[in-house]
């Protein structure tokens, strides 16, 4: 059996940051994980995003992949997310210091670009993670900082509770210290969570 992993770099939905793509993949590789970086439409409103996503996860399919596997930074956590939590063929998701919540309001940047910051109260609902946890949701690995100051742990938190009143395995790390923004966070405290993401990775059998 095969696990390919597409890696999502954030940007708030309008750009790609580059050190959380090909590093990122080229690290996933390390540990014999297939991985490609994934350039996702940004400044489009939703659903492009999600259908872009769900595509890409079609095409892995097709080329062989048994096993597919999400992971995300950011905007791109809420990507890969989203995808993980409403596309069929989504096997699990790794997300760094996600947005979770359109519900909060924090990030804006995000939320402005995926479905502006006028959007109703049941949009931001229904692009709001934790509202779309379901028992049958694939497993989550979570990591975040405690003082993200653009991205508030709470994101990740709102997530982890909405997993586990579920019953859907999942792993949380929130490390105390570290800006946003961090990708394979090198040189920092939260580097750990590449290791940890590994024993993840292989406990599950991915």
């Amino acid at each position: 059996m095969s696990t390919h992993v597409i890696v999502l770099p954030g940007g708030g939905y309008h750009r790609h940051a580059p050190h959380e793509g090909e590093p990122v993949a080229a690290w996933l590789r390390s540990l014999g994980v297939e991985a490609s970086v994934f350039a996702y439409p940004v400044l489009t409103r939703h659903p492009a995003v999600v259908g872009a996503v769900a595509a890409e996860v079609q095409q892995a399919r097709a080329q062989g992949a048994t096993r597919v596997g999400l992971l995300g930074f950011s905007a791109g956590g809420h990507a890969a997310g989203h995808a993980a939590l409403t596309v069929d063929g989504v096997d699990f998701a790794i997300l760094g210091y996600p947005v979770v919540s359109m519900l909060l309001e924090t990030h804006a940047g995000s939320r402005e670009n995926l479905i502006g910051l006028d959007a109703s109260h049941d949009l931001r609902a229904a692009t709001s993670l934790e509202k779309l946890v379901t028992p049958s949701s694939p497993p989550v690995f979570l990591w975040h900082t405690a003082d993200d100051a653009s991205v508030p742990v709470e994101h990740s938190y709102l997530l982890a509770q909405a997993l586990d009143a579920n019953g859907v395995k999942h792993a949380l790390h929130v490390f105390q210290h570290g800006r946003h923004g961090l990708g394979l966070a090198e040189g920092t405290g939260a580097e750990a969570w590449t290791a940890l993401c590994a024993l993840w990775l292989e406990e599950n059998g991915f």
